[in-house]
């Protein structure tokens, strides 16, 4: 069984090594103990740093946390990506954000060649995705996503994106997307009379603030307040992927809120999931488990908390053309 994992880690910086906050963080990720690990929020203080040692100093900052959690995130290098790290910069020339992919490599082996960041213009914040040989049918492809906060039309087009990322001829490929993707998820689940309802219910119904435009859908704000759930939709559409926790059916869990005003960033939007595990149709049926670390030293470590999901790898099948 294979544990892969989450963590939106609250703007991990390199100056931040050895200190309790990056140290909650690295035990949080101890604590899971995960197979594999998509994280964001790995930040590079871009008005101090040298635009051409951005990636150096991002790089430094996925290594010294992966070697911290007992993981790694180092591929071979190559001319194209020098800093031999599974990670991905936001490609914006005034701001320094990335994702990375971090795993176990006695139980993830990455497939050489697999490795591939995104940027702007077709991500918000970058996008790392990289496959894994884990023993089953064909090689897990892992995307470690986060979605634009600010846009819902942009998270829209982002999914649409990674859809045509994992797409192959009559299918899709063996992939899971984990992330902060920034929105509600679209997934629904039979209510107490067996008519679908969504998973996650209209968290901003009874708001009022500025913010409401990045989350509700266009016209709905002093109304009903819909949530803009295109991103989901597109990806969730026809079974393309599942979203876990939904998929299973487990007990709903808020993966953000727990953070008062002023310890970090404020919230205005109170308790939420916007932290999701997708699966595509052939892992779906390989998806065992699902849960919500939330350990006091996890709430401490990050405004998110760490989500995983187990899979099964001799469950995972291969859907069409290679």
């Amino acid at each position: 069984m294979l544990t892969i994992g989450n963590y939106n880690a609250y703007k991990l910086k390199l100056s931040d090594h050895g200190t309790d906050a990056w140290n909650a963080r690295t035990a949080a990720v101890r604590e899971l103990d995960p197979d594999i690990l998509g994280v964001q929020e790995i930040v590079v203080d871009a008005a101090n740093t040298p635009r051409k040692q951005w990636d150096a100093v991002a790089a430094d900052t996925v290594a010294a946390f992966a070697d911290d959690c007992g993981l790694t995130a180092a591929i071979t290098p190559t001319d194209g990506y020098p800093h031999g790290t599974a990670m991905a910069a936001d490609g914006h020339p005034h701001r320094a954000w990335y994702t990375a992919a971090l795993w176990k490599p006695q139980t993830a082996g990455y497939v050489p060649d697999s490795y591939r960041p995104l940027g702007v213009p077709d991500f918000w914040h970058g996008l790392t995705t990289i496959a894994f040989d884990i023993g089953a049918a064909e090689p897990l492809t892992v995307v470690s996503y986060q979605g634009d906060p600010f846009r819902p039309n942009w998270r829209a087009e982002e999914a649409l994106r990674i859809k045509g990322l994992l797409r192959r001829t009559g299918g899709v490929k063996s992939a899971v997307v984990v992330g902060d993707f920034n929105g509600l998820s679209a997934a629904r689940v039979p209510g107490p009379d067996g008519a679908l309802v969504y998973y996650d219910g209209e968290a901003y119904a009874a708001q009022d603030h500025d913010d409401l435009e990045y989350q509700v859908q266009a016209g709905t704000i002093g109304g009903e307040q819909l949530a803009d759930r295109r991103q989901s939709e597109i990806l969730l559409r026809n079974g393309y992927m599942v979203d876990v926790a939904a998929h299973l059916g487990v007990p709903w869990q808020a993966t953000t809120g727990h953070w008062e005003d002023g310890k970090g960033d404020p919230d205005p939007w109170g308790a939420r999931r916007i932290d999701l595990i997708l699966a595509t149709r052939p892992v779906a049926p390989a998806v065992t488990g699902y849960g919500v670390l939330d350990s006091e030293i996890a709430l401490a470590g990050s405004d998110h908390r760490i989500i995983w999901a187990a899979v099964d790898p001799a469950l995972i099948s291969v859907e069409g053309g290679r």
